[in-house]
């Protein structure tokens, strides 16, 4: 947005802002949905795989009898469904639902393109860990929209060569780096794992279970906190191990990445909940050698884990059927036949808490049988989310950060100038877009 444009902001604690020059939603106004008569048809832009079948049963079902019907228009995911919607929204004809990354919430809320549906769907609150919910609310009263998957994270590890090495799983990370270490001593073609800055989510994720709060706000002013000390601290402790040669440094997602899982030459990965998919294409070799702990924690005191993907149904401004459109997303993220085909069609791990123990999680993935209490794990895990502070364009951080961070991982340098590098790029582009950043 040109920085012509004044920018109202919200104090909050998770930061976030309305509008522009005008605040006016292009839709109806909300009582227009409350007074509907009649049928009502909606459309809903998602890429999750399967999702024609999931609302199939809400317009055989629960929607015939409301007389909603919901039809489903797939769309890439990422920064270019987040533009597309914009654009949509800038014409007035955005969709009804959207399903919307969390980080890519304020960035939509700051644009107007998202509706308050705290009326509609704040009894759902229950039904949601406190961090998980806090994503969709930005920290106000508002309810911008109701979560659908998450991604608690974990650590992963090849349980026959942690026994082979005689070495314990990590529960705090100087334990971790201690058993880096080790495992380096005795097998040197081996590494516990590897520091990668091909996915973003990752890095943010730990900083977030350290306690960072990204963006903020002072006043009336936003606050940008990347290289804040929580940040600093994580920056440190994995560009201290990859500069001395305790972990790797070669990114995920590629096939040497893979080879090294699957053979044994990678023998741990900090990941989330929907590692098992990956590891069963990535390392189909080891099926059944892996074991899930919780996330290791910066000290022993601490329980609390940092979040890895997941997104969200929202209803846009432009609908004009906010009340039906609400609707149907509480129904799709907490009713157990939603949710129970939302896992078969989809893969996703549910939000909802009480869908996390249920249906398509009573017992443990196919990759990993051996561990029984996996799913039962990784709920407690969940409900240990911290809390997030996304701001209005995460884009901009995440491109930085595998710019700078790719560059220090492969030349094993300073990881805070990388940081620094990071905090710069994302206060320069606030500025150019108009908002007020305080020093």
């Amino acid at each position: 947005m040109p920085n012509t444009k004044r920018r109202r902001l919200v104090a909050t604690t998770v930061a976030v802002t309305l509008g522009a020059t005008v605040l006016a939603a292009c839709g109806s106004e909300d009582g227009d949905s409350e007074a509907r008569s009649g049928p009502v048809s909606l459309t809903y832009w998602t890429w999750t795989p399967g999702m024609d079948k999931v609302v199939d049963l809400w317009n055989k079902g629960p929607g015939k009898k409301e007389q909603i019907t919901v039809t489903v228009k797939k769309q890439a995911s990422g920064d270019t469904l987040v533009t597309k919607i914009l654009t949509a929204h800038k014409a007035g004809k955005a969709p009804d639902l959207v399903q919307a990354e969390y980080q890519a919430l304020p960035t939509l809320v700051s644009n107007d393109a998202l509706a308050d549906i705290s009326g509609e769907v704040g009894g759902a609150k229950d039904k949601f860990a406190e961090g998980v919910w806090q994503q969709t609310t930005l920290g106000t009263d508002a309810v911008y929209a109701v979560p659908q998957d998450i991604g608690p994270m974990m650590f992963y590890y090849r349980e026959d060569l942690f026994e082979e090495y005689g070495l314990k799983v990590p529960t705090t990370w100087e334990q971790f780096a201690e058993t880096a270490r080790a495992l380096k001593k005795k097998a040197p073609d081996k590494d516990l794992t590897t520091f990668s800055a091909n996915d973003s989510g990752l890095f943010a994720g730990l900083a977030q279970q350290a306690g960072a709060k990204w963006w903020s706000t002072e006043g009336q002013k936003w606050k940008v906190g990347i290289n804040d000390p929580a940040t600093r601290k994580v920056a440190e402790f994995w560009g201290g191990l990859v500069k001395e040669g305790a972990i790797n440094n070669q990114p995920m997602y590629t096939p040497a990445w893979n080879k090294a899982l699957n053979t044994g030459k990678q023998i741990a990965w900090v990941s989330a909940v929907w590692a098992p998919g990956t590891l069963t294409t990535a390392a189909p070799d080891t099926k059944g050698k892996w074991a899930m702990a919780p996330l290791p924690q910066w000290s022993g005191s601490e329980n609390v884990t940092g979040s890895w993907g997941g997104s969200s149904t929202a209803v846009t401004t432009d609908s004009g059927n906010k009340e039906a459109a609400a609707k149907f997303a509480a129904w799709l993220n907490t009713d157990g036949e939603a949710l129970n085909a939302l896992a078969k069609e989809s893969g996703i791990y549910p939000a909802s808490t009480a869908a996390q123990l249920s249906g398509a999680f009573t017992k443990s993935p196919e990759y990993f049988s051996n561990q029984a209490d996996f799913y039962t794990q990784a709920a407690e895990i969940a409900q240990t989310t911290a809390p997030s502070a996304w701001g209005p364009n995460v884009n901009v951080a995440y491109t930085t950060f595998k710019d700078a961070f790719g560059a220090a991982a492969k030349n094993k340098s300073d990881f805070t100038a990388a940081l620094d590098t990071m905090q710069e790029a994302t206060v320069a582009d606030m500025k150019k877009q108009g908002f007020e950043v305080s020093e």
